[in-house]
């Protein structure tokens, strides 16, 4: 399929979502809306705070999987070929991202201060900064982001598809130029994304590097989906040669040196901050270390950090799956566990607040994820069979 002296090595089969997991997805959906119904209904500041922990933890995996396919575009990089498909169908989530974020605008007045007008009316710091934060403006801002997305989308992973039928080697090359414009265009956008979506919710506190924060989250917990993606379709003999043990060493490398600047990122806003101990930029920090929040802040550094970090250092447990399922799941809680905590004490100050409305607006989004992306998978190949670069990726072998 890819060279003469691979054939017998070789094979990629039809991938189909089996029944019992569309009607897990199916599921997942129904408990999504009725909780986003009972919630209009019954407790809106509680269901749409819910909504928008889900909403940024599934936006940030899709996100994320275009963004590796254009840095991969980016370097012309050969070994990554057979599994930068798996990223590839992450970015089906998107049109769904776009479509929730339209939805989340009916809940701006509960989530953002600088969305209700007596509050507005009531602080002048908040009237100084309405030029930028105000719901026509938010709304500009999120088209011209899902536009761009979804047509970023549509040329590189359109593209690569296309190859799949015709062969032509050309689409390789052009999506390295398309990819130089979609990293320079996420690189403003998702900042602004970041702050629109989370770090509005306390418009008197701000950070300079909030966006990148939030970056060093996405990027790492990419990697805890398309590992153990990567090892489920190993597994299964749907991709037997093209995806081995030496690419997924590789994406736990990946993994691992997230791990390392997600907390490098977080030690230096947290320590900047610290240091030069202005009040209007300690608040946030003073919010996350009353009552049970400071358990999650200690939380996100040992799990998210230091068991991470450790538990792939050593070679040998980057190539044991297992292992790296384990870690996978444990950096994918801790993600969640993230945006929670970037959320939550803005609304609920003296008490922890997780429950019903959290697992079933979590479950909701989880449900058209795994709609999205199967979906994905079962109508396109799993490997580019086409891509120039496909040799590279066959005969790959890590040497550290």
């Amino acid at each position: 399929m890819a060279s003469s002296n691979h054939s017998h090595e070789l094979h990629v089969g039809k991938y189909e979502a089996s029944q019992k997991l569309k009607i897990t997805s199916y599921a997942f959906i129904a408990i999504g809306l009725v909780t986003f119904v009972v919630g209009l209904m019954k407790n809106q500041e509680r269901m749409w705070a819910a909504y928008l922990v889900a909403f940024f933890f599934f936006a940030c995996i899709g996100l994320g999987g275009l963004f590796w396919s254009a840095i991969q575009n980016l370097a012309k990089a050969g070994w990554s070929v057979s599994v930068r498909r798996y990223a590839e169908g992450l970015t089906a989530y998107i049109p769904v991202m776009v479509a929730t974020s339209f939805i989340l605008i009916l809940g701006l007045k509960y989530l953002y201060p600088w969305a209700d007008h007596d509050k507005v009316a009531a602080s002048a710091l908040l009237q100084s900064k309405t030029t930028y934060l105000n719901t026509a403006f938010l709304i500009i801002r999120l088209i011209v982001f899902g536009a761009g997305m979804l047509v970023f989308r549509q040329i590189l992973v359109g593209n690569s598809l296309k190859q799949d039928k015709t062969g032509d080697e050309s689409l390789t090359h052009k999506n390295v130029g398309f990819s130089i414009g979609f990293v320079l265009f996420f690189a403003i956008t998702f900042s602004l994304f970041s702050v629109d979506m989370l770090m509005s919710l306390l418009p008197t506190w701000y950070s300079t590097i909030f966006g990148i924060y939030c970056f060093a989250g996405l990027f790492q917990s990419l990697f805890a989906v398309m590992i153990p993606m990567a090892i489920f379709l190993k597994r299964c003999g749907f991709v037997k040669g093209y995806v081995t043990e030496e690419h997924i060493h590789d994406l736990a490398k990946f993994m691992k040196g997230f791990t390392v600047f997600w907390a490098y990122i977080a030690f230096s806003q947290f320590m900047l901050i610290w240091y030069a101990n202005i009040p209007e930029e300690t608040e946030y920090y003073i919010m996350r270390a009353q009552h049970g929040w400071m358990g999650i802040s200690f939380a996100l550094l040992i799990f998210r950090f230091i068991v991470p970090f450790l538990a792939l250092l050593p070679r040998g447990l980057k190539r044991n799956e297992n292992h790296l399922l384990a870690v996978s799941a444990l950096v994918l809680i801790m993600q969640y566990t993230d945006i929670y905590w970037m959320v939550y004490p803005n609304f609920f100050h003296g008490h922890l607040a997780f429950g019903f409305w959290e697992i079933g607006m979590f479950l909701g989004f989880a449900g058209l994820f795994l709609f999205a992306v199967t979906r994905f998978l079962s109508k396109h190949s799993l490997v580019p069979l086409k891509d120039p670069r496909l040799h590279e990726a066959i005969n790959h072998h890590v040497t550290y």
